[in-house]
């Protein structure tokens, strides 16, 4: 006899437990609990026979309730076992425990997601709820029960540790507990095994961009061994690597000199040869063109063969006839030249008699001093030069203020003869009525242009005065500057520029811009004259590039006119806004086609025999080819890649609200043309500048712009609520395209006694730089401010004409380039002069100027066009050492000494 137990689910919180107990064979079982027995009515039993054995089998059970189990206070657990009696005696079970079975809700610890990188171990903890019996713990991956395919480790903890995370072991994990009572779910954990970026092998260098000289060559890495996955960080280190590369030049072939005639052969022909030896070609250079071999009949055609003549003889007395008239005819030539010179010497010396001299005399005695007319004779100031036929495209602008630096302009303003109308002028008795034309500055400021021969212009262009009359002869003493045949026209247009300009030159500028033109010396033939312009152009160009990585720089500038045609390069200058102390940007000078599409002209820091472009911090010197639309547009070579804003506050009471107050505050690029855009907005309004504009760098790493208003006094004023922090998204500030973003805050005062504001603007970039703007201001003063937006003030004037636009004088600027055009023994050439002036990158395109020099001299002038200091050109002279320098620093103290003597 050997009782069993059997134990018996109940159906639920309030159902009893049954415990079964079999025997066999048995007559009698009895249950005993805690150590009493239990009653016999409380049995249930049931007898059936074993059919293998035939053996009599007894079954009994009791009921346990919940109460019962609750009710029981004793040293340990509720127990109950059975006792069966049979006539082989008593036999009793081994003790059943009955315990309340539960389970807790809560997890003593949830996982937690985590980010590990690939091939890294992955730990997710789990501590299941409290319940009896204790729980078992399964975990789930995307509701899915989680297989461990040989590398999941589940350990006794219930932890799940994985030891090297693939890709696929990302997801959503789930620690699941369970017993007899009930299932519990932890909170899902997320994990992502993210992959850091590595770079691949570089590739191999590009070719040297140039033919010739000093180039430059790349090659470039991706950010994918591997590329970066869920979140992995990017590559460190650059993507594109630049590296100087030196080209041979190649050598054009050039034929040497003629060998002597050889002796007349029998076929009465002589010849002679020549090699391409001077120099030979080289590098792939070009062969000479022409024949190596000349052949010419060595008989004047009367060659005999067999003794015979091909010719007959001319008689004797024609023979004698054809003498006389060629000596007849040279001597009449001699006779005309020797009285063409002598008509052109009397004629120059009646010249001299007049005048000032304006180019020889001034460059010897000026030296390296700022640049000025001298009066010969102060009878009349007001004829030009007298030792030279009057260069009447020359200009003076007749306004206030002056832009361009020159001393002169002061001394002339104050002249009274020049205030009125310009007399006629006379040479020899013979009376010479000067056309001129009348060009608007932007504050209605006149400029009034001498010019000669206002109908030459080339290749059949119309001269296009905008309204302007033509051909005006002017008055001696008339009151009025204008005669009435004069109309004028509404001011020019804020951003164009027009001038006529003749052979000798000028600078035409766009006021308050940073954009101008240099018209070079000679550049224009003589007896020609061009009406050129420059307008800055306001459409919106994001059409820049197709993949839209690439930015406006600078504004779009176009010069002409179209069929402009010049003998040397113009140099432009145009204003940027990139900051290039870091190698951040490749930055390219694009023109606008006829499609409106932009081609790219040139990369700044390549080379080109084409165009040069000389970059500097806050604008680029451009030598463009041919006229055009022209505009600096950027590529980001990493998120450091910066451009710099300009920030200013503005601010104008309240028109509508007697006690309110408005702070606008602009972020615009850092050109003088995109904050002249403000300026003239603000004068409109009455705006009051508050602070003096201050730069911030703006980078392109993805980060957004706020501009918040801090510290407003509470007591005295208010403001409108949920205004007080304003943003503008990263692509409205990178892509501004020189146009100005504005924010307002509006304010209030709460009573008219309080007249004073003070607070201060805060701009910056998100993950980025932060500028703070001091407000201090009286909001009632009556006297709007006066804006200084431009270090020269407000500049009208937008050209300069002759000698005046130029630093350098003109005799010495042909002395230097006659200097250093021509190579010699000791290498001081040109090369040399722009080593000296810090201009020798991209030597290839000024060997292919017909005089390297002026184009170096060029570049020297628009780069110190704002300073008029010439003591970095006088001292790259004294390290070359070239006999022209004595002589510029003995004329320049004598023109010191002159002026002290003067003062």
């Amino acid at each position: 006899m050997a009782p069993s137990w059997v134990w018996l689910q109940g159906g639920g919180r309030d159902n009893p437990i049954k415990l079964r107990c079999q025997a066999r064979p048995a007559l009698q079982i009895f249950f005993k609990c805690n150590g009493e027995w239990v009653h016999q009515s409380q049995h249930m039993s049931q007898e059936h026979t074993d059919l293998g054995t035939g053996l009599k089998i007894r079954e009994v059970m009791i009921n346990v309730s919940r109460q019962q189990v609750e009710d029981f206070h004793g040293p340990e657990d509720y127990w109950c076992l059975c006792v069966a009696w049979s006539h082989l005696g008593t036999s009793k079970s081994r003790k059943a425990t009955v315990r309340i079975a539960y389970l807790r809700k809560n997890f003593e610890q949830d996982p937690q997601g985590t980010e590990v990188p690939l091939n890294g171990m992955i730990v997710l903890h789990c501590r299941p709820p409290e319940g009896v019996p204790v729980a078992e713990v399964e975990w789930l991956k995307n509701e899915e029960p989680l297989s461990s395919e040989g590398v999941i480790d589940t350990r006794g903890d219930h932890n799940l540790i994985i030891s090297e995370a693939r890709l696929s072991d990302s997801g959503n994990y789930t620690c699941v507990a369970s017993n007899i009572v009930a299932k519990r779910r932890s909170a899902t954990a997320t994990v992502v095994v993210y992959v850091n970026g590595g770079w691949s092998s570089w590739t191999d260098w590009s070719p040297c961009n140039v033919r010739c000289g000093r180039g430059v060559q790349k090659r470039s890495r991706t950010c994918t061994n591997p590329a970066p996955l869920n979140g992995g960080a990017f590559c460190e280190g650059m993507s594109v690597q630049k590296s100087t590369c030196n080209t041979l030049c190649p050598v054009d072939g050039s034929w040497g000199e003629w060998s002597e005639w050889s002796v007349c052969s029998s076929d009465c022909e002589r010849q002679r040869s020549r090699e391409c030896t001077a120099p030979e070609p080289k590098h792939g250079g070009r062969l000479c063109d022409g024949v190596a071999l000349a052949t010419d009949n060595c008989t004047g055609g009367l060659c005999t063969q067999n003794r015979k003549l091909l010719h007959d003889a001319k008689p004797q007395g024609v023979e004698n006839s054809s003498d006389v008239a060629l000596y007849s005819g040279l001597a009449a030539g001699v006779v005309t030249v020797v009285l063409l010179i002598i008509a052109v010497t009397l004629y120059r010396r009646s010249q001299s008699e007049y005048g000032v001299d304006v180019i020889d005399s001034s460059a010897l005695t000026g030296g390296f001093q700022s640049f000025s007319f001298k009066t010969s004779r102060q009878a009349n100031p007001l004829l030009i030069n007298s030792s030279m036929q009057p260069d009447l495209t020359v200009s003076r602008t007749y306004t206030s203020p002056m832009c361009f630096q020159d001393s002169i302009d002061k001394e002339l303003m104050a002249e009274r003869s020049l205030l009125d109308p310009l007399p006629d002028l006379k040479v020899k008795g013979q009376k010479i009525e000067l056309p001129f034309i009348v060009s608007l500055g932007v504050a209605e400021r006149a400029e009034y242009h001498v010019m000669s021969h206002p109908q030459t212009f080339p290749r059949g262009l119309a001269p296009d005065y905008r309204g302007v009359a033509v051909g005006t002869t002017l008055g001696r003493r008339d009151k009025n500057l204008f005669t009435p045949q004069v109309t004028l026209t509404s001011s020019r247009p804020l951003h164009k520029a027009t001038a006529v300009f003749g052979h000798a030159g000028g600078r035409l500028v766009v006021p308050n811009t940073g954009i101008s033109l240099l018209v070079p010396h000679g550049g224009i033939a003589e007896d020609t004259t061009w009406e050129m312009y420059m307008i800055i152009n306001q459409e919106d160009s994001s059409t820049v590039s197709e993949e839209g990585t690439e930015i406006f720089l600078s504004p779009a500038v176009t010069y002409g006119p179209p069929g402009l045609d010049l003998s040397c390069p113009i140099a432009m200058t145009i204003a940027h806004c990139a900051e290039v102390a870091a190698d951040d940007w490749t930055i390219r000078l694009k023109r606008q086609m006829q499609d409106n599409k932009w081609e790219e002209v040139m990369s700044v820091d390549e080379e080109s025999t084409s165009c040069y472009c000389l970059l500097e911090a806050q604008r680029c010197h451009v030598l463009p080819k041919h006229p055009g639309r022209y505009a600096l547009v950027g590529e980001p070579l990493s998120q450091e890649a910066a451009k710099r804003l300009r920030l200013a506050v503005f601010g104008s009471p309240d028109t509508s609200n007697s006690l309110g107050f408005t702070l606008r505050v602009y972020c615009v690029d850092d050109t003088p043309h995109a904050f002249q855009e403000v300026a003239v907005g603000e004068r409109s309004r009455g705006g009051r500048l508050l602070e003096e504009p201050k730069m911030m760098l703006f980078r392109g790493n993805t980060f957004s712009l706020q501009v918040s208003i801090q510290d407003v006094p509470q007591l005295l004023w208010s403001i409108k609520p949920f205004t007080t922090c304003q943003e503008f998204s990263f692509s409205q500030v990178w892509a501004s395209n020189q146009r100005p973003l504005q924010c307002a805050f509006s304010l209030e005062r709460y009573s008219h006694s309080s007249s004073q504001l003070s607070c201060k603007i805060s701009v910056r970039q998100v993950k980025g730089e932060e500028q703070i703007l001091q407000v201090y201001t009286s909001v009632v003063e009556n006297e709007k401010g006066v804006v200084p937006f431009f270090t020269q003030s407000d500049c009208t004037i937008t050209s300069q004409t002759g000698s005046r636009a130029f630093k350098i004088p003109l005799s010495i600027r042909q002395r230097i380039s006659a200097t250093f055009d021509t190579a010699n023994a000791k290498g001081k050439d040109w090369q040399l002069l722009a080593q000296k002036l810090h201009i020798d990158r991209n030597l290839c395109y000024f060997a292919c100027q017909e005089s390297p020099s002026s184009v170096i001299l060029s570049l020297w002038e628009v780069q110190h066009q704002d300073s008029g200091d010439l003591d970095s050109l006088a001292s790259a002279l004294e390290e070359i050492r070239t006999p022209l320098l004595n002589q510029i620093a003995h004329t320049d103290r004598r023109e010191s000494r002159n002026n002290c003597e003067r003062e």
